[in-house]
Order: structure tokens, then C-alpha cells, then sequence
């Protein structure tokens, strides 16, 4: 029972971190208008707490496990995953995405990606009865009904002073008053953001899987998985950024508000990576952890950006909250009607 509980409450903690990542990131992107800067400040905090935190708990010892070369390799690649993930998931926002809509749309499409990987790494597609291939539709309708149904950008209206400001100013000044930041200015590609989600959703879809394999690789190891993700991480999201930001003409600026947000969105990526992996340590499989994160997430990824951003919920479509129900119901679905592994022979 005991066990059960830690696997929840770990299990939450992702869904958790991961749910708040998305509105959290999208202020750092703003606040540096950078797509790069950003990310690299995520890996930033991924190195600090993935990587030097760990390495400081292993050399107190009484960590189990061991290293091994496959699972070092394993977890690695699901250390490239998330940091694509989480690339994919800047981009989108790059390019005109919203969170309240590209995070939902982002864990809608994991849990699929993570059921079909998982049964073909563990070779139990003949598991995959009907109502679980019902959840993972309605996952997939769900998240298009978010995408369909997102909310739309309201026109801001200018306050009284404002409005007395700009009747008394000139009209070559006039425009500045309304002037929008360049990201603000930027319309929706949604072309670039569609792709973008799918990039996020793919990796994160695969990552699951993927570190669970690691972990078991090296003997059901906490701390040593964390260490080769925040790696991952430290390479993919900090050493090839800032070798960019030059030759690709980033033209962002390096500020305590977007440097703070930003780091503050990579500390909940490593809590929800270490979240997943003491999950599974305490007996949980990515069939049941990560549908339960990916339904849980676009929940609490719409209430904190609500929050942050004022938004009103009489701004919110009934179709689009219905839509946010749907993907939660179809991840439940997934977990209750999930493939489980075949118990052990009897001895004769």
C-alpha cells in the first residue's frame, strides 16, 4: 500500500511540474524575446539539478544500482528526448502558440505515441484491447478539440489615460504609445506550431519509455538516470545554444525576469523528471505513470496560465474546456484499461 502511495504522490509531482512548465517558460521567452535563451537557461537549471545535486547525493553512497553502458546509452536518449521536447515546445511558442492550448495539445498526443513505443519495445501489442484503443482516441479527440476550439487573442482596449495621451500627441509619436513587443507583433504560424507540438509530443511520447528501459538497465538506480538526463540536457540545450545564438542572429537580451522564469520552468522539467523516475522505481510502468501525467497536465497547464495571465474563464469556449475533459478522460481510460506485463511462470 505504501508503495501505491509513493508512486502516486510521485506520479502527481510530474503532472505537476510538467502542467506549470508551459505558462512558466512562455514569460521567460517573452521576457528575453529569445527562443534560444531560454532553453538555454532550462539546461542550465536541468545541469545544476539533474547533474551536480546527484552526483553529490552518489559519492555519500547507499544508492542502489550500478552503471552499466546500456543503461547509461538508454538514459541518455531519453535525456535527448526531453531536451527536443522541450525545444519543440519553445518553438511553438516561437512561432505564435499559446499554452493554454499547445501544452494540451502536447500531452493529448504523448500518451500515444508513449503506449505505442512502450508495446513495441515490450512486445505486447496483443494487450492492446478496444477500450484502451477507446481512451487513446478519445485522447486524440480531445486534443484536436483543443487545438479547433483555442482561444483567440483578445484586442486590448486602451486605457483612458492612454486614449487622452495619444489624442494629444503627434501622429508620428502616436504609434509608439500602441507599439507591441517583436514577440507580441509576431501573428500565428500555425503551420510551424503544429509541427512544433508534434516535435514536443513525439519526444516527450518517447521519453517514458525510453528512461524506464535506462533505470532498469542499471539495476533500478535513482540517481544515475537523472545524471545521464541532465547531461543530455547540459549538451543539447546549453553548449549547442549558445554556440548559435551568433550565426543564427538572435537578437534577444539577457534580463533577471526572463532569466528567472526561465530557469524556474527548467527546475519543474528536472522535478517532473525525477518524479517520473522515483515513480517507476516504486513499482509503477510508463502504461500507467505517463498516461496519468499526460491527463492530468493540460489541466493544471490551463488553470496556471489562467492565473498568470489573467485570463477570465467566460474568454474560454465550452468547447474547448470540453475539449481539456476529453483528453483527461481518455488518459484515465488509458490507465484503467492499460496493458499490464504478464506475471512470472509457476514453477512446476
Amino acid at each position: 500500500m505504501m508503495q501505491l502511495l509513493s508512486m502516486l504522490a510521485a506520479t502527481a509531482l510530474t503532472a505537476l511540474c510538467w502542467g506549470l512548465y508551459g505558462p512558466v517558460l512562455h514569460f521567460g521567452r517573452e521576457g528575453m524575446g529569445s527562443a534560444l535563451r531560454p532553453f538555454v537557461c532550462v539546461g542550465i537549471a536541468y545541469f545544476l539539478l539533474a547533474v551536480l545535486i546527484p552526483l553529490a547525493l552518489l559519492a555519500r553512497g547507499g544508492e542502489r544500482g550500478g552503471w552499466t553502458r546500456q543503461g547509461v546509452l538508454w538514459s541518455l536518449l531519453a535525456g535527448c528526448a526531453g531536451a527536443l521536447g522541450a525545444l519543440g515546445v519553445i518553438l511553438a511558442l516561437n512561432f505564435g502558440g499559446k499554452p493554454i492550448y499547445v501544452m494540451p495539445l502536447v500531452f493529448g498526443g504523448a500518451p500515444v505515441v508513449n503506449t505505442l513505443l512502450n508495446a513495441a519495445m515490450t512486445r505486447s501489442f496483443n494487450q492492446l484491447k478496444a477500450p484502451f484503443l477507446a481512451g487513446l482516441i478519445l485522447v486524440i479527440m480531445g486534443a484536436v478539440t483543443v487545438l479547433v476550439f483555442k482561444p483567440q487573442p483578445q484586442p486590448h482596449a486602451p486605457s483612458p489615460a492612454a486614449a487622452v495621451a495619444g489624442d494629444e500627441a503627434t501622429p508620428e509619436a502616436a504609434p509608439a504609445l500602441h507599439s507591441a513587443t517583436p514577440l507580441e507583433a509576431k501573428g500565428e504560424r500555425f503551420l510551424e506550431v503544429l509541427l512544433s507540438a508534434c516535435m514536443a509530443l513525439g519526444c516527450w511520447g518517447a521519453y517514458g519509455p525510453v528512461l524506464h528501459r535506462g533505470q532498469a538497465a542499471m539495476g533500478g538506480s535513482r540517481l544515475r538516470p537523472l545524471i545521464c538526463i541532465g547531461a543530455a540536457y547540459f549538451l543539447i540545450a546549453v553548449l549547442v545554444p549558445m554556440l548559435l545564438l551568433g550565426p543564427l542572429g538572435d537578437t534577444g537580451q539577457w534580463n533577471f525576469s526572463g532569466v528567472a522564469w526561465s530557469l524556474a520552468a527548467g527546475s519543474l522539467g528536472a522535478l517532473g523528471a525525477l518524479g517520473t523516475i522515483l515513480a517507476f522505481a516504486c513499482g509503477g510502468k510508463p502504461f500507467t505513470v505517463m498516461p496519468v501525467v499526460f491527463g492530468c497536465a493540460p489541466v493544471i497547464n490551463t488553470l496556471a496560465t489562467m492565473a498568470l495571465s489573467h485570463t477570465p474563464l467566460a474568454t474560454l469556449s465550452p468547447l474547448f474546456l470540453a475539449g481539456l475533459l476529453i483528453v483527461a478522460a481518455g488518459a484515465a481510460t488509458v490507465l484503467i484499461f492499460g496493458p499490464r506485463a504478464h506475471a512470472p511462470a509457476k514453477p512446476a
